[in-house]
């Protein structure tokens, strides 16, 4: 019986030595991959607004229509992403002016008008590409290939745009002929790369078995080391070029594909969860034509987008998002749509973009309606979201934290409760963390912490939650959203629900070195707040059941109607103030 078990132990031992060796050193880089060890890098804010992309045309002139529509439609956009094919051949650099005529023109204008570029890349170099002006570039290829700038795989890599190698970061001649090529993109401005997952796919074959080592100019490599080198390398590169370069990568896309996460923490700026498509639960795969795109297998909806949105916040990855809708099919769904840009409001990456109806003008009133309300509610919360940014990059301290109670819920931030939901269902079942908590989207009941709700969900409005004692900075420039109107944009807004004390830093998100700590204290009778570092001018919107009797700015008097003013429909004290010495309020209410 000892032999046996002995024996049994043995072969336990070699085949789990066999199958670290075989695939999960090379493929996840178990155990000693250090990405748990490091923090993301700081996310410039212009990333945090809203993304816009389409994946149906692919031109110069259909991405200025959709541009035209979201001003004409007042929906707020901030970054337009070129998904492939733009190039001649993949991956080329070299702009298709059929598709994307005088590209320099083009690319100034989007600039001008003070929108960023982000553009879509992979590392490997084709000598076929299925959807280019150039699909056959054999001759380029093996330029590259002979020069020795390219992995030394036996045989070409089949990936879902063609056939090609990938280029050999090891070597410095390689790098030096990439960049060379890279150059004629950069001098266009663009502010950032979309990472496709290309590199998870190095791999090389003996006897037709997938063996994930490969031959660079500095020996053998393993595929988790090549993605590695893909990802911080172009990250850094785009660094030197533009000082506020983003890379868009690959975070979690499958639980088992790569669980310690496709891109390494330390040049993830900006991540998103990989291909969904437009329905609502996971289904099985299928040979429909309308999946075709789809980079990993399997067909997986807004819950599965959820589920990897949590699993990458677990594993330290901060600005985070998916596309809004999902990525393939034809058809979406118009509550479907609604949903899951409620839900990206409260993620760090809003992107809306993929297959499917992007002209939101051509869908319902009631979608353009509240998909703009939602779009502004993201950009309004980017001074909360941007503390986090800088909390990341410091102490790890990211702004999505997934709770062990209620299905799918996280902090969005300290003081936010997001409930996501995840089906076609206004009914939504909530668990309450401690504490008191309020309904975001109608704040005037105080709600008992430790306990199970059940409530209905209208569609223009979402399950969060705010809670009781939080500090929220907000920049207000539209009424959407009915938190204030355009009479506040030369201000920052905070919210305050006062309980007790708390402090919160804002951080300037065009300069994260300005900081102001926002802190109150709170008692029957008073309150007091205090601003400390970079002077703000702010409005402050405190939630208060009793109207204030005198409010002090500095021991100097503040004036009813004037700088200040209480609506009691709503229970909110509301200050505007300009300038100040030290920053002290001292309210008080008898």
């Amino acid at each position: 019986m000892k032999k046996a078990l002995k024996i049994l132990l043995l072969i336990i031992t070699v085949l789990s030595a066999i199958i670290y060796a075989y695939f999960i050193y090379p493929v996840w880089g178990f155990t000693f991959y250090e990405n748990h060890n490091l923090k993301v890098p700081l996310t410039p804010a212009w990333a945090l607004e809203c993304w816009l992309w389409e994946d149906d045309v692919n031109t110069a002139e259909y991405v200025n229509e959709l541009l035209e529509g979201y001003k004409k439609y007042d929906i707020p956009v901030r970054t337009i992403l070129i998904d492939s094919p733009w190039s001649l051949r993949y991956n080329d650099f070299e702009i298709d002016t059929n598709r994307y005529p005088n590209p320099q023109k083009w690319f100034k204008k989007l600039e001008d008008d003070g929108y960023r570029t982000v553009l879509w890349m992979t590392p490997v170099v084709n000598s076929y590409s299925k959807d280019t002006q150039i699909q056959d570039s054999r001759d380029w290829f093996n330029s590259a290939n002979e020069k020795g700038y390219l992995i030394k795989n036996k045989n070409e890599n089949n990936w879902w745009k063609g056939n090609g190698k990938f280029i050999d970061y090891t070597n410095d001649e390689a790098v030096k002929w990439w960049r060379s090529l890279q150059q004629n993109i950069f001098d266009f401005g663009i502010d950032g790369w979309k990472l496709d997952g290309a590199a998870t796919l190095l791999w090389s074959e003996i006897l037709g078995i997938p063996m994930f080592y490969n031959s660079s100019s500095e020996g053998t490599i393993t595929t988790r080391n090549y993605m590695d080198l893909y990802y911080r390398q172009e990250y850094k590169y785009g660094l030197e070029m533009n000082p506020e370069f983003v890379t868009l990568s690959r975070s979690v896309d499958g639980f088992y594909t790569h669980p310690e996460g496709f891109s390494p923490l330390d040049a993830s700026p900006v991540n998103w969860v990989g291909d969904q498509k437009h329905t609502w639960k996971s289904e099985s795969d299928s040979e429909n034509e309308d999946n075709q795109d789809l980079v990993m297998d399997g067909i997986e909806g807004i819950e599965t987008a959820i589920q990897y949105i949590l699993k990458s916040a677990e594993l330290g990855y901060n600005i985070i998002g998916s596309d809004i809708a999902g990525f393939s099919g034809r058809i979406i769904p118009p509550r479907l749509y609604i949903r899951w840009t409620q839900f990206s409001t409260f993620c760090g990456l809003f992107l809306n973009g993929g297959h499917g109806e992007r002209r939101l003008w051509k869908r319902s009133s009631e979608e353009l309606e509240i998909i703009r309300k939602f779009s502004w509610l993201h950009t309004e919360l980017i001074p909360y979201m941007y503390h986090y940014v800088v909390s990341a990059n410091r102490e790890g301290k990211t702004l999505q934290k997934p709770l062990n109670i209620g299905k799918y819920q996280y902090m969005f931030g300290d003081n936010l409760l997001v409930a996501p939901i995840y089906e076609d269902s206004k009914i939504r079942e909530v668990v309450l963390p401690e504490g008191k908590w309020r309904y975001f989207f109608n704040d005037s009941d105080l709600l008992e912490g430790d306990q199970k709700i059940i409530k209905e969900f209208p569609l223009d409005e979402y399950t969060v939650f705010i809670k009781e004692g939080a500090i929220i900075p907000m920049n207000i420039e539209r009424n959407y959203t009915n938190i204030g109107d355009s009479t506040f944009g030369d201000y920052l807004t905070i919210l305050i629900y006062p309980q007790e004390s708390n402090n919160f830093t804002y951080h300037n998100p065009e300069n994260y070195k300005d900081s102001t700590e926002i802190s109150y204290s709170k008692n029957s009778d008073e309150i007091k707040i205090n601003f400390k570092g970079k002077s703000l001018t702010h409005i402050l919107k405190i939630y208060s059941l009793q109207k204030p009797n005198e409010i002090l700015l500095d021991n100097n008097k503040l004036n009813e109607n004037i700088d200040w003013n209480y609506k009691s429909e709503v229970n909110k004290i509301i200050i505007r103030t300009s300038n100040y010495e030290q920053g002290n309020y001292h309210i008080t209410f008898n």
